[in-house]
């Protein structure tokens, strides 16, 4: 299995910009694709990004498209977010997670089996 651990949330104004990271560990990091989901108080856990196994394709979530970067470096085991013109809506608890080995993009949260704990972005108005 993998585990993934997030890093770089925090307290931005609006139309600022985050770069969230998230680091793999466990078994062949390029055998998994990577999504990440952001979950704010009260709301269903949404689909914000993914991208496939080695990094050729990408999605993402309606409301993030043109603001928001996925990328990934497979031999650091690493997956980041460029997070730009950041807006109040934006805030959330971001995570990333991975399905099984070998199972392609999902944006349903029930497709993933390995979660990070999670990151809080706040971006204040």
């Amino acid at each position: 299995q993998v585990q993934l651990v997030e890093s770089g949330g925090g307290l931005v104004q609006a139309g600022g910009s985050l770069r969230l990271s998230c680091a793999a560990s466990g078994r062949t990091f390029s055998n998994y694709v990577i999504g990440w989901f952001r979950q704010a108080p009260g709301k269903e856990r949404e689909f914000v990004a993914g991208i496939s196994w080695g990094g050729g394709r990408t999605y993402y979530g309606d409301s993030v498209k043109g603001r928001f970067t996925i990328s990934r470096d497979n031999a650091k085991n690493t997956v980041s977010l460029q997070m730009n013109s950041l807006k109040p809506e934006d805030t959330a608890v971001y995570y990333c997670a991975a399905p099984p080995p070998g199972v392609g993009l999902s944006t349903y949260p029930a497709s993933y089996d390995y979660w990070g704990q999670g990151t809080q972005v706040t971006v204040s108005s």
